[in-house]
């Protein structure tokens, strides 16, 4: 008999804690769920049936796509638009929303994903993900536009990502915690296998790109010139640098044993304010890792504060372990007033 809860029972029985909830919202994350489930398979089998490489399309931030990164957004985009829990969808790989077809009935949420986060790894056998968030659609819009979709952080109702590696795994908050599920292939079922994730307040691990060192702003570059020189520096104690190029790797290796992950501004011109975009990586995941008791900032502020103004706004984005945000939060203040 195997042991755990399965995803299924955890989500009716939060449900069941909350007397005026209807059951939409329980059964649009089943839909989700099992979109993701999909993707798996599909990543799981890319060299079998020809979904590697390159699909020679560019989205709409002027990257190349991989076929997987197409195909992933087709997924999420089937699954969903029919269940009935949905006004809208916006996607990282689509230009405008994705409004829901006037054939199926519309429901009172809002869905933002980036269906493959990482996809460039997709070649190499390195882990990649699915990240998402739910939010409201505002009371009375049947027809959302994208102004109803640029909400703050703090909005959110529920956030998550699955993970595709040498296991398949989804984590999960819908602001009482966060949970961890692993998928168990033969029943075709995720069971609970990190309940009550927590992220410690310290760390001795961090991830960064270095390549971009000479770009960064000085209060990135004074931490981790700090974090370069070890027992010998300030800090007094040495530090292990990681880096994925995936950041549901990267924040499921920090929710796992902690850490501190940094995408922050730099001087190139196709980086300036930030790499992530804020409503398909950096908010969802910033809910996730607050919601773990650790923080999230843009250098200056906390992130979930930050008010978007486009579909796909892009933002710096430094989190994970508390002390170290607040020490690199505390930089980048100290030189701003030195300026």
């Amino acid at each position: 008999m195997r042991k755990g809860m399965t995803f299924t029972r955890f989500i009716f029985e939060e449900q069941r804690r909350v007397p005026e909830s209807t059951g939409e919202f329980t059964l649009l994350l089943n839909a989700i769920v099992t979109a993701c489930k999909e993707i798996s398979d599909d990543v799981n089998r890319g060299q079998l049936i020809n979904v590697l490489g390159s699909a020679n399309t560019e989205n709409v931030q002027g990257e190349m796509q991989k076929k997987l990164d197409i195909i992933s957004n087709d997924i999420m985009l089937k699954a969903l638009e029919w269940c009935g829990h949905l006004a809208g969808m916006a996607s990282e790989e689509m230009e405008n929303i994705y409004p829901i077809s006037p054939q199926f009935p519309r429901g009172k949420y809002l869905l933002v994903f980036d269906p493959l986060d990482g996809s460039s790894n997709t070649e190499v056998n390195v882990s990649i993900g699915t990240i998402f968030s739910i939010l409201r659609c505002p009371e009375g819009t049947t027809d959302p536009t994208e102004e109803d979709f640029l909400q703050a952080g703090t909005r959110q109702v529920c956030a998550g990502y699955v993970l595709y590696g040498p296991a398949t795994n989804l984590v999960l908050t819908t602001g009482q915690g966060v949970n961890g599920f692993t998928l168990d292939h033969d029943i075709g079922e995720f069971i609970l296998t990190h309940p009550k994730l927590t992220i410690p307040e310290d760390t001795n691990e961090f991830a960064i790109n270095t390549s971009n060192f000479r770009y960064w702003e000085p209060p990135v570059r004074r931490y981790i010139e700090e974090l370069f020189a070890g027992a010998d520096g300030p800090r007094g104690r040495d530090f292990n640098t990681r880096w994925v190029a995936s950041m549901v790797a990267e924040v499921h290796r920090i929710l796992m044993r902690g850490g501190v992950f940094l995408y922050p501004k730099d001087s190139r011109e196709n980086i300036g304010e930030g790499k992530l975009r804020i409503l398909y990586e950096a908010n969802p995941m910033s809910f996730i890792v607050e919601q773990a008791g650790g923080a999230s900032t843009t250098g200056r502020e906390r992130l979930m504060t930050v008010q978007p103004y486009t579909l796909h706004q892009r933002i710096p984005v430094i989190l994970g372990a508390r002390f170290e945000v607040e020490r690199i939060t505390r930089y980048h203040l100290i030189a701003d007033s030195a300026d």
